[in-house]
């Protein structure tokens, strides 16, 4: 876990994924060196795309579930064989069962109240959602008062061309969904896309880059 989001770690958010895609959409990713993939629950099927996922994950890679509302929530994705629990909100029952499981835990925070709660829950990181409400500006400003080790990835809107902007505020990772995946999205266009994201992501962790 640490060794992930001590690298501007990119989480692949797989809305709409079916289990018929799920196969080669992870080759792609996979190979294009994605290590972090979410299936967000509220769609039919996750569950079963995040078992083909956890069976052909490469060693280190962490598969696990978005959109995550609930205790049973959390256990449905353990039960599949997920390790990381991402949440569009913060709730406290459900991050610390997921700590509990030794899951990944990123809740969506919007607030220095919910980062805080977050922290004190046992939360590894922090989604900060919507990132379209929170532009760079912002992020610097949670940065300047949260422990300067906490992992902070916007999510919402994030694309190549606005990750510096983010990372220079203070960003330490994203979650990537639409400009990355949608449903049905044919592979060639899907590696150009994480093909896009890998190369933003080595430019930003060059020194000097970006």
């Amino acid at each position: 876990m640490r060794q992930h989001l001590g690298t501007l770690p990119l989480v692949a958010i797989l809305r709409g994924l079916t289990v018929e895609e799920a196969p080669h959409v992870g080759a792609v990713l996979f190979e294009a060196g994605f290590h972090l993939l979410e299936v967000p629950l509220n769609r039919p099927g996750a569950l079963e795309a995040i078992r083909i996922l956890v069976d052909m994950a490469p060693e280190g890679a962490i598969v696990g579930g978005g959109t995550m509302l609930s205790i049973e929530h959390v256990e449905q994705v353990y039960a599949a064989g997920g390790r990381m629990l991402v949440s569009p909100n913060f709730d406290g029952a459900v991050v610390r069962r997921a700590v509990e499981l030794d899951m990944l835990a990123l809740p969506g925070v919007a607030t220095p109240t919910e980062a805080y709660a977050a922290l004190a829950a046992g939360a590894h990181g922090l989604k900060l959602f919507p990132a379209e409400m929170m532009p760079p500006a912002v992020v610097k400003a949670l940065r300047s008062v949260l422990p300067s080790d906490t992992p902070l990835m916007p999510v919402g809107g994030i694309t190549p061309d606005n990750m510096a902007a983010y990372v220079r505020a203070g960003a330490n990772g994203f979650g990537i969904g639409g400009a990355l995946y949608q449903p049905t999205i044919e592979p060639g266009a899907l590696k150009k896309a994480a093909a896009n994201f890998m190369a933003a992501r080595q430019l930003l962790m060059t020194p000097g880059g970006g």
